[in-house]
């Protein structure tokens, strides 16, 4: 899944990332970031755009649970799960009752927006282009 970097001077609103291992996804070792982002983006689109790299096996087309966060504040700002996320959602590791698929979370109206990335979301092992 290609996204392009999210221009801040474009960007409608922020959201907040908090990274329980902030190097696996960013290579730095901040913990918490605040990124652009802009309406209609999926929270993973919002995270790929900022550098945030959710790991997503299936390029974010809901066929895994890999890319499984926490939306800790702003669920109301988001879309509503539909029943194929919540079917896969299922299968994530340490399902809560904030858990979402940050590739179909959708950002639908303006607010406060934060989102915890669980240590366990990281491929530890890629695959090679063939």
């Amino acid at each position: 899944m290609h996204v392009d970097p999210i221009d801040p001077k474009s960007a409608t609103m922020t959201v907040k990332f908090l990274m329980e291992e902030p190097e696996a996804l960013t290579g730095k070792s901040e913990e918490e970031v605040t990124v652009p982002a802009n309406l209609r983006l999926s929270l993973l689109e919002v995270a790929l755009g900022n550098g945030i790299n959710i790991e997503h096996a299936c390029g974010g087309v809901c066929a895994c649970s890999t890319c499984h966060v926490y939306v800790e504040q702003g669920e109301d700002c988001l879309s509503d799960p539909v029943e194929a996320e919540e079917d896969r959602v299922e299968e994530a590791p340490g399902l809560q009752r904030n858990s979402r698929l940050s590739c179909q979370a959708l950002i639908e109206k303006t607010g406060t927006i934060v989102v915890r990335v669980p240590s366990w979301n990281r491929n530890a092992v890629k695959e090679l282009p063939h």
